[in-house]
């Protein structure tokens, strides 16, 4: 049986194949980590941030040459994603947000001021948000991320209740 990170790993891969060609640039924002990997051994081309903090310091990136922006679970913890959104020019945004459940409360890491949600979207709010910085969605899936190894009432919810949303868009 797969891990809730492995489950979400090959439906984030498989929804990115759907959209960009083998081998496409792919700008994710965000520091390198297990996922980017997955997805630069899956034949991408893979650059990431480099730590900034996004709401001010995202100058360098408004304009690589990505064939793609992917941005996997960063916008919740920003202050401002409309800033880099609004500015990106690239023509594809590939973006996945945890939803905020009814029946858990926000992240909120109390040791680390990076690792904290400061938005916790509805699936409409990121739509919104997306639509005002200038992206048309064009494809959006939502799935439940059970996991097996946990017994009580919020690990059978999340067996029905989407937890993850993850949009293709383009430029408006």
């Amino acid at each position: 049986m797969q891990t809730p990170e492995a489950r979400r790993f090959e439906k984030t891969r498989s929804f990115v194949q759907q959209h960009l060609d083998d081998g496409a640039k792919i700008l994710d924002l965000g520091t390198p980590n297990p996922l980017a990997t997955f997805l630069g051994n899956s034949g991408y081309q893979v650059q990431n941030t480099k730590g900034e903090n996004l709401d001010t310091d995202y100058q360098p990136y408004v304009d690589t040459g990505a064939d793609c922006v992917t941005a996997f679970e960063i916008f919740e913890h920003m202050l401002a994603p409309f800033n880099i959104l609004s500015q990106l020019k690239t023509s594809k945004l590939i973006a996945s947000v945890p939803l905020k459940l009814w029946f858990a409360s926000a992240y909120w890491n109390t040791k680390d001021d990076w690792d904290k949600h400061y938005h916790e979207f509805e699936q409409k709010q990121f739509d919104f948000l997306l639509e005002k910085s200038g992206w048309k969605i064009k494809d959006r899936v939502l799935w439940a991320s059970p996991d097996h190894k946990k017994i009580g009432v919020r690990p059978l919810l999340r067996y029905f209740t989407p937890r993850y949303y993850m949009v293709y868009c383009e430029r408006a």
